[in-house]
């Protein structure tokens, strides 16, 4: 038995998509929403091996605290600066993050034979996710690392914890940007647009969207008029949960097109049933 921890948890596809693998691969096991208030978050985790639980995802808002309360953190998880997958190994809660994984994975699957030493990658925002994703970009090589934010104090504060090469600038600089990602919440359903034209980006270059509701935002489209490869954010949540269902049931599960299939139809019926609802959040 896994779960997701979170506040809320309602709108998440976790619960669909663990479970899909579950019936796949003919597993006698459960993933269970835990909405679970901040005040309360300390003691929900430290009952988690005492319920019986195999280790637990966390969403927003407490990935934070989960680093704090877990017996032992991973050089991935201290990179990130959070933690978004717990494992319970003889009742000690062992924690990574695996946001930084989920998107490269799901750049590699959507723009094949791109590499992150292909050239300098700009990202807009300075969230929890941000961080987990230029930690995991600066790992796989690439040169340097643009953070844009509208509070440059929390981009500053990302690329001090980082390290290396990693800069903060007022506008993204992308004539010789070989990725852009997008780590806001502008363009998702129910936000503003965001207001960035990406046809100064060299050809070739990638444009990746961590939202992914739509699918296709005007930041994706824009990059396919142009001719840019283009990897929405859908490719982020189903990969980030790889590593987590692996290690509580025993069997590595794949992405692949039935799945994708699958969770968008889940997202399309959720929005035809509730045209007024709250968009599904960004990773986990």
């Amino acid at each position: 038995m896994a779960g997701l921890l979170g506040w809320p948890v309602s709108h998440s596809r976790s619960p669909r998509l663990h479970g899909y693998w579950l019936a796949r691969h003919g597993i006698d096991g459960a993933y269970i929403p835990l909405p679970v208030r901040p005040e309360r978050f300390e003691g929900a985790v430290k009952s988690l091996a005492d319920l019986g639980f195999a280790g637990a995802n966390v969403t927003l808002p407490h990935k934070e605290a989960a680093f704090a309360l877990c017996d032992e953190v991973d050089a991935v998880a201290r990179r990130a600066g959070s933690v978004n997958t717990i494992v319970i190994r003889d009742s000690r809660l062992i924690g990574t993050s695996t946001d930084g994984f989920g998107f490269l994975e799901s750049i590699r699957e959507q723009a094949p034979g791109w590499l992150a030493s292909d050239g300098p990658a700009v990202i807009l925002g300075a969230g929890g996710a941000v961080r987990a994703v230029a930690a995991a970009l600066l790992d796989a090589g690439c040169p340097r690392l643009t953070l844009v934010n509208r509070t440059p104090a929390r981009a500053e504060a990302i690329a001090a914890d980082l390290g290396g090469p990693v800069e903060v600038a007022a506008t993204p600089p992308l004539r010789d940007a070989a990725l852009l990602v997008n780590g806001t919440s502008l363009g998702m359903a129910g936000e503003p647009p965001l207001e960035i034209d990406p046809a100064p980006l060299p050809p070739g270059a990638v444009v990746a969207d961590m939202v992914y509701v739509p699918l296709e935002t005007p930041l994706l489209a824009a990059a396919r008029a142009r001719g840019l490869r283009a990897v929405d954010g859908l490719g982020m949540l189903l990969h980030q949960a790889r590593p987590g269902f692996e290690a509580w049931f025993g069997v590595a599960p794949a992405v692949d097109a039935e799945l994708r299939d699958f969770i968008v139809a889940d997202l399309a019926s959720d929005r035809a049933a509730l045209p007024g609802a709250m968009p599904p959040r960004r990773g986990t």
